[in-house]
Formats: structure tokens, sequence, C-alpha cells
């Protein structure tokens, strides 16, 4: 999947051809350039400039100075690459691109790691990421110290507030879940939102899955549901919740929190690539 992205990123962003580097750089100019952090940050992303480089122009030589999950400051050097000139300038934005956003994920994903440092609760990503680009944005969150949800639609069955209302209901929601998996002799795990103690109490009537959102509830209202569920299933949080207030919700026990702007809102790292002389 990550060739994949990357080529056709570089078919993306290239089209037939370079023309600003072909114009005015020559096919045996070789150069150097670095990779400048410009902001205090979680770096992430160097493996994906790594299969680039490998990808584009295996001849390119690089020196690595920090790895993905390092933990960087304005005025550091990440890496220099060395090679041929043009093909430093056409991967130079691709490379940029990747890293910029994959790092603001993960600095975004390890702030949060350490506002609920202590308490037993997982931080989860959501789907709510750049179409295309799903795999690297989840890969962000691992390397800043979260953990992925499902990646898609196909790993799990996730009954959330439309499938239950266009089912009718969460009892014949589970139910026709349920007989799905077993008609189509499918192994796989069924989460179910709740948006009040009275779903709750249906989905505990029914029974049969394996993990219960608790969607939109505060953090009292989260303790009050937790104290009726039984260890048999696990516990989500999600909905509301914020870097200012989602250590009130990890007290609570709850074992998994989901927080979508993980992906969706996040301000990419400030990076550039500059060349050496």
């Amino acid at each position: 999947m990550l060739d994949q992205i990357i080529k056709f990123a570089l078919k993306e962003d290239i089209g037939e051809a370079d023309h600003s580097t072909l114009a005015c750089v020559p096919k045996e100019a070789a150069g150097s350039a670095q990779l400048l952090i410009k902001e205090n940050g979680v770096l992430a992303g160097v493996e994906v400039a790594k299969r680039i480089y490998e990808l584009y122009d295996p001849r390119l030589e690089v020196t690595y100075f920090k790895q993905d999950g390092d933990h960087v400051f304005k005025g550091e050097i990440a890496f220099i690459v060395k090679g041929s000139s043009q093909s430093i300038l056409t991967t130079e934005r691709l490379v940029l691109n990747f890293m910029q956003r994959m790092s603001g994920i993960a600095t975004q994903t390890a702030k949060i790691v350490e506002e609920i440092k202590g308490c037993k609760t997982k931080l989860l990503d959501t789907r709510k990421t750049t179409p295309g680009i799903r795999y690297l944005e989840k890969w962000a969150v691992k390397i800043g110290g979260g953990e992925n949800h499902r990646f898609g639609l196909y790993d799990m069955i996730m009954l959330k507030d439309n499938h239950i209302d266009y089912a009718g209901g969460i009892i014949p929601a589970i139910e026709q879940a349920k007989d799905y998996l077993n008609k189509n002799k499918k192994s796989l795990g069924i989460e179910v939102e709740v948006r009040n103690l009275n779903e709750l109490h249906e989905v505990l009537r029914v029974g049969g899955i394996e993990r219960i959102m608790l969607d939109n509830f505060s953090p009292e209202q989260l303790k009050d549901a937790l104290k009726i569920i039984p260890s048999e299933y696990e516990t989500e949080a999600s909905g509301g919740i914020t870097l200012e207030n989602i250590r009130s919700y990890a007290e609570t026990g709850v074992q998994f929190i989901s927080v979508g702007a993980l992906t969706h809102s996040v301000k990419s790292l400030d990076l550039s690539l500059k060349a050496l002389f």
C-alpha cells in the first residue's frame, strides 16, 4: 500500500515532467540538501521519505540523524540527501508533504497520550482520515503513541447511530449483524454505539458483541454507564472529547477513547528541505 500511495503521488505531481527542474538544472548536476526542523514536535514519515527516494532514484544517498518517533526541536536536521540535483528537487515537495502531515499527527497524538499518562485507557484514531493516505495517517498515530481503531469498513462491524436508525433499532441491528456474519461465515468483531442508558440496556439485553461505544456521554454519565457494563465487554468513549477534558474521561476507567481530531483537524509540522553548498 505504501508503494501504491507513493507511485500515485509522484504521478500526480510530476505528470509528464518536472519542467521547472529540467529547464534550469543540468542532468549531470549533483548536490545535497538537508531536511530542516522548523518547529518542535514528534517526527514522523522518515521511513516514507526513505521509500520515496528508493523508488524514484535509488542512487540517492541519505544520511539520517533522526528517526520516526523522535522528539525534535527547531533548528535540528533530520537527514541529508545527496545525489542528482534533479531528483532531489523533483521529490522535494512530496517528501515534505508526507512528513509534515504525518509529523503533525504524531505530535498531536503524543500530546494527548501524555495527557492521559498513568491511566489504563488507550487512545484510538478513527476513519476520519484523508482519502487515499489513511495508511500513512494511521501509521503516524502509532508513531505518536496512539493505537489504531479499525482500518476500514471491512475489518469489523461497527453499528453507529445511522445503522441503528436504518435497521429499526439496536436490537434488530445487532440480530441482523450476527445473522449476516453467520450466513457469510465471517469472523468479525461487533461494536455498537449507544447514545444513552436506555440504548445501553438494550445492547446488554441482546448481548453477543465485543465492544460498546458510549457516544457523547459526559464523564459523570460515563461513570454511571461503566458500573452496569459487565467485564466481558470492551468499552469505548467517543464524541466531544478534547485535549482539555480527555483526562477526566480516562480517569473513569473506560478502556478506549477514540478521537477523530487526531487525523481530521491537525496542523502540519513545519519542515523544509534546504540545498547545501
